[in-house]
């Protein structure tokens, strides 16, 4: 029997623990390419709840579930009791009475923070507005793939440090989550957004000056970068104000300009959905250093990954 351990912050695990994450993702998506059984939860119940809806979030876990041997349950705010009174203390006693681990992409991290608090089973974070770890954790996973492994195609999780990140566009879940992970396995990012939409370093709870900059320009934040990455200007549940950040993201669109002032090597990367046009040029995220789409498929593989760990601790490499 593992110890109760959550999944709510990036900041949550350890660089070791990452390092056994990344290996783990690496054979699980070995396995899963040549059509090996892997059926490690068997018996297992995830339960999914959405507050905000998703496509890739609910894909990603839910044929990660079935493809681990195990089975899901999939809640909204319209068919539970989350989107009515009763208390998210309750919800929490209950579900995690009859399910084994628990998915939650919601709004406030609190309601998370409170759910996990009063559940006995491991909680992961889907989405919420202050973070976004499960996406980090695959975009991580993509960069070693592509330019982290050694001579015998092995992830080599140290392949990070010292590397640069640009972060372009708003300072939101993403780029917290992207400081926690730099912070903690030893990369910087440099951070551009509009002049109102910065990181809050508060927020993002990350006291390491060192590893992370502020550019005004976006530009210049890309020169140098090992990765270029951004996401929509408007993230959900701030729709009101999509005319308005329409107009101060103007400028941190990412063009074939600024991929060229990073690394020749340099990769880029989208969480999705994207908006050609926008905050990413066509030229981009269709080109040849765009890894958006193994950057998605990966989600699964990493979160199998997580729910094994979380659920079953370390296991053999086999």
């Amino acid at each position: 029997m593992t110890t109760l351990k959550h999944y709510l912050q990036f900041k949550d695990f350890t660089a070791d623990e990452y390092a056994y994450l990344f290996e783990r993702a690496a054979l699980i998506k070995r396995k899963f390419k040549t059509y090996q059984k892997h059926h490690t939860l068997s018996d297992r119940t995830l339960a999914m709840i959405f507050e905000k809806a998703s496509t890739r979030t609910r894909v990603s876990f839910e044929a990660g579930m079935y493809q681990l041997g195990g089975s899901v349950v999939h809640l909204t705010t319209g068919d539970s009791q989350l989107g009515r009174a009763e208390p998210i203390e309750d919800s929490a006693r209950v579900i995690s009475r009859m399910t084994d681990i628990v998915m939650i992409r919601t709004f406030g991290q609190d309601k998370i923070e409170r759910f996990a608090s009063h559940s006995r089973v491991p909680v992961i974070n889907g989405l919420t507005n202050e973070f976004h770890p499960c996406q980090i954790l695959a975009d991580l996973f993509t960069w070693l793939e592509h330019r982290g492994t050694d001579a015998q195609g092995r992830i080599n999780p140290n392949a990070l440090r010292g590397k640069t990140v640009a972060w372009v566009g708003d300072g939101n879940n993403m780029a917290n989550t992207w400081l926690q992970a730099a912070a903690l396995l030893g990369f910087k990012v440099h951070v551009s957004t509009p002049s109102g939409y910065g990181v809050n370093a508060e927020i993002a709870g990350v006291d390491c000056a060192d590893c992370w900059q502020v550019f005004d320009h976006p530009l210049d934040a890309c020169r140098g970068a090992d990765l270029v990455t951004t996401d929509v200007w408007t993230s959900m549940g701030y729709e009101a104000e999509n005319e308005v950040r329409r107009q101060a993201f103007a400028e941190w669109c990412v063009t074939p300009a600024m991929m060229a002032a990073a690394q020749p090597d340099a990769l880029f990367m989208h969480c999705l959905p994207a908006h050609r046009g926008e905050e990413v040029l066509a030229e981009v995220i269709d080109g040849p250093q765009s890894v958006v789409w193994d950057e998605a498929e990966n989600r699964m593989h990493v979160q199998k990954a997580l729910m094994e760990y979380l659920l079953l601790g370390h296991q053999p490499m086999a």
